[in-house]
This record gives structure tokens, C-alpha cells and sequence, in this order.
């Protein structure tokens, strides 16, 4: 009779649970709408992410006005909720990173074993630790971001992919792989106006892959760094002008909301184009294209000339510059043999933000020697 009581409670306790569609555990978690965050993560500059912590070591990443990534602990249960939240449950390895710019920052953490395929190919990586993992086959080219080579993402069974905004380009790819059971994680540090912002993005992946605390030391030392040239940068009034020419004898420039300008301003420079030179508002990112003759009327006259290599190429001499655009040699930098252009890792390395102030810091002051600079070197 006790036997036929304990089979009784077992099957109404399995169909109340079946009838209200949950699981035992999914009853306790409850709906994740019910939940409220218990502490959040602290970002002084970035802008395009947010994390809401919760109880359980749960984490809410919303990024940009509308994406929410929810991360659910290795072994925890996955509560209900809205089908606009992105689960991304733990262990996120192996990761595919088709953002380029991510890969720098979860180097910095040490994190490069949760990588496991890039988007670009070793031929194309400025970076030591990539390039070399690579080499060594620890990390795999699996194909381009909007090409991506599904068999190799399947069989090695990628938990993630981590795309920049490009993607939105190729909505189809986005689709097919969160088809085939991999979440698409897209981020937006790009959009980030301050340098530091960008870099903060460091905390992001390490929430991610297990290293928040060596994401905030990180960042910690890195901040420190530029908060100790700022304050050895107050009184400058050098302009800067910083451009490429592209094929069409046009100059790129970046825009006066541009971490970029915010730089050369961190640096105690002035960045030579203006909102009312470029009839845009001042919180304008990326870049922009103007006709050599307006670049020639704003920018003849800065202290400081720095060429973009990362699009045309290296301008190793002026006699190269002048092949450009002979005006050249009538600007006042060019003269004053003040010219530089960055190096082709500068836009990979994005840990590297306080490193290129410091270069960009003594350049303005006068005291750059081509062995004292990390991402910059001498037009001659």
C-alpha cells in the first residue's frame, strides 16, 4: 500500500510538470521578466553595452538600443524568456571571432584558448600572438564573415560568434549560423567615440570567457596610463591632421567625433578639422571624404601631419607624399619636417590606445625619436 502512495505522489507530481510545459528546475528559475538585476557592470566610458548581474552568477549583456545577450552559467538552466534574448550559455569555446578588433582584447586577457576560428588569414594579422597561433594551428582561418565555412564551425563544435556590425550586410549568414545552434554575439566598439571606450569593451570578453578579473587589471593599468599624459598634456595648441589619400586623390579623414580626434586631444593636440570646417555635428563618427582643395585650405597650416597606412599603404618619404599630391610641399608641417604615418598594426591592436596617445603625446611635445614610438614613424 506505501509503495502504491509513493508511485501516486510520483506520477501527479510528473503530470502537474508536464501540463504546465516546465521542467522541476525551469518552475524554480521562473520567468527571467520576474528576475531583477543585483549589481551591474562599471563602465566610465563606453556607451554601446551595458551588463546587469543577477543572482546565480546570471548576466544580462544588452548592446547598442536593442540586443540582449543573456549568459547562463556552465550547468545552470536556461529560464524562459523573450525570444529577442540571445542565450549564451557557458562554456562559450570554441569561440569564432570574425570582429577583428576583439581578438587584441581577449589576447590581453588570455584568453586566445577560447578561440578556436578567425575570419581573417594569417597573411593579414599585424598581430604577434595571432599570427603565430596560427602558425601553429591553434587558431584556424574558417572563413570570411559572410562567408564562413559551416562544416569546420560545426565539427569543431563553435559555440559563438562574435561579428562587428558588418553582418548586418549579410543578414543571411547571420541567420544560418544561429540556424545550425550557434549564437551570433554582434558588437559594437567601433562606435564607441572615446579610445577608452573601445578598449572597455576588454570587460565585455572577459564576462564572456571567464576573465573579469584580468579584464579589469587591464583596463585599470591601461586607463592610468592615459589619466598620468593627460595630465602632462594641458596647454598645447598643436593642430593635427590625420588622413589618408585614396585612389582618386581625395582625402579620408576622420570625423571630429572620432575616437581618433579624441586622441590627438587626450595627447594635448588639437585636431585640425572642425564640426563648422566639415559642416557636421560635432559628435560625428567615422570617417569622411573631402575634396583636396578643402583639405589644403584647413589643413596646410597644422603643426602635425600623420598619414593613415592602413588603407594605401606606407608613405615611407615625403618625395612619396608629394607623389600624391605635389600641394604637399606647400604645407607648413611638411616644412617644418613634421610628418608621420602609422604603422599597419595600429588599428589591430586595440589595447594599444594608451600607447598610441603616448606616441601621438610626444610627437606634439617635440621629444618623438623613431625608437621611443609604438605606432608611429618618421616621414623623412
Amino acid at each position: 500500500m506505501k509503495k502504491h502512495i509513493i508511485l501516486l505522489f510520483i506520477f501527479l507530481a510528473t503530470a502537474i510538470t508536464a501540463c504546465s510545459g516546465k521542467t522541476i528546475s525551469q518552475q524554480k528559475s521562473g520567468t527571467w521578466d520576474e528576475r531583477k538585476p543585483v549589481s551591474h557592470m562599471t563602465l566610465d566610458y563606453a556607451k554601446e553595452f551595458t551588463v546587469d548581474y543577477y543572482e546565480d552568477d546570471y548576466a544580462l549583456i544588452t548592446i547598442g538600443s536593442d540586443q540582449k545577450y543573456l549568459v547562463v552559467p556552465n550547468g545552470k538552466t536556461i529560464p524562459e524568456h523573450d525570444n529577442s534574448v540571445v542565450i549564451l550559455q557557458k562554456p562559450l569555446n570554441p569561440a569564432y571571432i570574425a570582429a577583428s578588433s576583439a581578438m587584441d582584447l581577449i589576447d590581453g586577457i588570455g584568453a586566445l584558448d577560447k578561440v578556436s576560428y578567425l575570419s581573417t588569414k594569417q597573411a593579414d594579422w599585424q598581430l604577434p600572438h595571432i599570427s603565430e597561433a596560427m602558425e601553429k594551428g591553434t587558431l584556424t582561418f574558417a572563413g570570411k564573415y559572410n562567408m564562413p565555412d559551416y562544416e569546420i564551425l560545426l565539427s569543431g563544435g563553435c559555440a559563438l560568434a562574435v561579428e562587428s556590425t558588418m553582418i548586418y550586410h549579410s543578414p543571411d549568414t547571420k541567420e544560418k549560423l544561429e540556424t545550425l545552434g550557434i549564437p551570433v554575439l554582434v558588437e559594437r566598439s567601433s562606435y564607441e567615440s572615446h579610445p577608452l571606450g573601445r578598449m572597455e569593451w576588454i570587460k565585455l570578453y572577459g564576462l564572456l570567457f571567464d576573465r573579469e578579473k584580468e579584464a579589469d587589471a587591464f583596463f585599470s593599468e591601461k586607463e592610468q596610463l592615459v589619466k598620468d599624459l593627460t595630465a602632462d598634456s594641458s596647454g598645447s595648441s598643436k593642430t593635427v591632421a590625420f588622413f589618408y589619400i585614396n585612389a582618386g586623390g581625395s582625402a579620408v579623414i576622420h570625423k571630429p567625433g572620432d575616437y581618433i580626434a579624441k586622441m590627438i586631444e587626450l595627447a594635448g593636440g588639437t585636431y585640425a578639422f572642425t564640426p563648422e570646417d566639415l559642416s557636421v555635428d560635432a559628435s560625428a563618427l567615422s570617417t569622411m571624404t573631402i575634396q583636396m582643395e578643402s583639405f589644403y585650405s584647413i589643413a596646410k597650416d597644422a603643426d602635425v601631419l600623420i598619414y593613415n597606412s592602413s588603407i594605401t599603404g606606407d608613405v615611407e618619404t615625403i618625395d612619396r607624399l608629394l607623389e600624391k599630391d605635389p600641394i604637399f610641399a606647400d604645407f607648413r608641417a611638411v616644412k617644418n619636417g613634421n610628418v608621420w604615418c602609422t604603422e599597419k598594426n595600429m588599428f589591430q591592436q586595440s589595447t594599444g590606445v594608451a600607447d598610441m596617445i603616448s606616441d601621438l603625446h610626444r610627437i606634439i611635445s617635440g621629444t618623438a625619436t623613431e625608437e621611443t614610438l609604438n605606432f608611429l614613424h618618421p616621414v623623412k
